[in-house]
């Protein structure tokens, strides 16, 4: 199991304290705001404030770099203090957020607990709520940048107030600083929410929040996706199914979804019929599926799948592109099993996942996630769960680490952290164990001594949300697709007029053998269509000339400039289709 490092403790600290930093740095300068809150977090720093009237944008980051660095000059030291209700109250009496948070802090009965950075009420100092950690003096932050100014209600409620983000982040060195800066120009290049729109692959629109409108294009690259998926969870047991997109609310009060969930949900009363809500999840279909039938210990492990379309209301300033949207599809399942089936099937499932991530070249770990606070069901069950999935990962021998309070609340899960190409980390598919809604379906079956027992599910998905896994994929490969999942997989360029007809024959045969393959014929210069192609990342651009017509071939060029020369067509058909059979990541060599 991998656990936090020292060096990520101490990173955690100096983006603490360089947040403190900037927070004096803004006071400083722009002494009529009032500063709300700010935390460090895994890629730097932001803080929150409420700019009275002010308008700060990132015009105004070298202004406040330079106080931010002649307060690290300053050698300050960051030191703590508890003090009582009373004098909080004084010590921020002009300042109503942070009069909120000690409503807070007085309710729960917290302690008071300050940071000052510089003597206490002295010279360039300043004090604000906060438990730390912080690093022992400003002098510390070696390497910090400011990225970007945006809006954020206060709490992350729409109904409060809009104040002023800024974002900005902190390293150790000017070498890992610089290291992040070109990470995050690369990140902008590789943006999906640019790209998707503008390769063809899908949109958004105001008119459907968070609801992405697939293009054929995108549509090609979700079914091979399924495609594939199909093929490999036919060959393993998996038997698809299609349930309701819309349910009675009795469902989800069955399931304990209402009581957990149901201010995710999309929700419609339908006055006499009762109250229905958009399908948010599949589990409680396909508790339903298995409760229609009576089952033997023989049919177990019992797999069930679907892709189904799903809801899930979220908050419009959560709203990311492909990565947080409202409506989207799981490669999901179902499986019901016996207690002693559990460790076997996740294996399986565990070898799905690695065979998976592997055609894409992309590594993952695994993060453990143990009772929620609003868990349902027995302690005992939950610890015995939690200790089982982490015998299987040990047993693996694949890395992991414990996310405390990041289960589901019918049961603990394992949840699929993706690396991308740039070394970021993203959840996407999630294993987890399931003892709870079988008892509240009342599920059965019959076991090998004629009793009856209880199954466990196991509720997994490989890809996850697939709206999610394509954001991915589209910023991992940077548009460009591996051969088996580009919309158009080569593109014929007939030089002139005079070369359409050969063209189009060898547009036959390609589309005859499974190749998707255009013609661009329009009255554009040849290095015109070869450019247009490379920004469309088109794997293969097929040249056709008076030469290339006499000799019954056509010049070859790939989207990275590579050019392979004159080629049978029967021998491009054979290099492309064993590159779609494997799934190749490369390109012809």
């Amino acid at each position: 199991m991998s656990q936090p490092n020292s060096n990520s403790e101490k990173l955690h600290k100096l983006r603490h304290s360089a947040e403190h930093v900037m927070h004096q740095a803004v006071k400083e300068l722009y002494p009529q705001i009032h500063l709300a809150m700010g935390p460090a977090t895994d890629e730097g720093f932001y803080n929150d404030f409420d700019p009275n009237g002010l308008v700060i944008s990132e015009a105004d980051f070298p202004k406040i770099e330079q106080r931010m660095q002649e307060i690290i000059d300053l050698n300050l030291p960051i030191t703590q203090s508890f003090i009582s209700e009373t004098e909080a109250r004084e010590l921020f009496k002009d300042n109503p957020y942070k009069l909120e948070w000690i409503d807070g802090i007085a309710k729960d009965g917290g302690k008071f607990s300050i940071f000052w950075t510089g003597e206490p009420g002295g010279k360039n100092s300043m004090v604000d709520f906060c438990i730390g950690p912080h690093i022992k003096s400003t002098g510390e932050i070696k390497a910090f940048k400011l990225l970007s100014v945006a809006g954020a209600y206060w709490h992350g409620d729409e109904k409060n107030k809009m104040l002023t983000r800024i974002y900005g982040t902190a390293f150790e060195s000017q070498k890992e600083l610089d290291e992040y800066l070109f990470m995050i120009e690369e990140a902008k290049k590789r943006d999906h929410r640019k790209l998707g729109p503008q390769l063809g692959i899908f949109f958004l629109d105001e008119t459907a929040p968070g609801m992405p409108y697939w293009l054929p294009k995108g549509t090609i690259i979700i079914n091979e996706l399924l495609k594939f998926w199909r093929e490999e969870h036919q060959k393993r047991g998996y038997l698809e199914t299609i349930t309701p997109l819309l349910n009675k609310k009795s469902l989800y009060e069955t399931s304990g979804h209402w009581e957990h969930y149901q201010n995710n949900m999309f929700i419609a009363d339908m006055k006499e019929d009762g109250i229905y809500c958009l399908k948010p999840m599949n589990c409680p279909n396909a508790m339903t599926i298995f409760s229609k039938t009576k089952h033997s210990y023989r049919e177990l492990p019992l797999r069930l799948s679907d892709c189904d379309t799903l809801h899930r209301h979220e908050k419009s300033g959560e709203l990311n592109g492909l990565l947080r949207v409202q409506k989207f599809a799981q490669d999901d399942a179902h499986i019901f099993v016996m207690e002693s089936q559990i460790k076997d099937e996740y294996e399986r499932i565990l070898d799905i996942a690695k065979l998976f991530y592997s055609i894409f070249d992309i590594k993952f770990k695994i993060r453990l996630g143990t009772r929620p606070d609003d868990f349902m069901g027995d302690i005992a069950t939950w610890d015995q769960a939690e200790k089982d999935l982490q015998k299987i990962m040990e047993d693996a021998k694949i890395e992991f680490y414990i996310g405390k309070g990041e289960g589901a609340f019918y049961g603990p899960k394992l949840d699929i952290m993706m690396n991308d190409c740039m070394g970021r980390d993203w959840q996407t598919g999630t294993i987890q164990l399931d003892f709870q809604l079988p008892r509240k379906f009342d599920l059965k079956y019959t076991d090998s001594d004629g009793l009856e027992k209880t199954p466990v599910v196991i509720h997994r998905v490989i890809y996850g949300s697939l709206e999610r896994f394509m954001g991915i994929l589209i910023e991992h490969f940077a548009g460009a697709f591996p051969v088996w999942l580009s919309p158009v997989q080569a593109k014929l360029i007939p030089i002139t007029d005079a070369q359409h007809e050969y063209a189009n024959k060898i547009l036959a045969q390609l589309k005859e053998q499974g190749i998707r393959a255009e013609i661009d014929d329009r009255s554009e210069k040849m290095q015109a269509k070869i450019r247009d192609a490379q920004l469309e990342k088109i794997p293969y651009m097929l040249i056709i000339g008076k030469r290339e017509v006499e000799l019954g071939s056509m010049a070859v060029r790939q989207r990275d400039g590579q050019d392979l020369g004159a080629m049978p067509i029967n021998d491009f058909i054979a290099k492309v289709k064993e590159q779609i059979n494997t799934k190749s990541l490369n390109l012809i060599k």
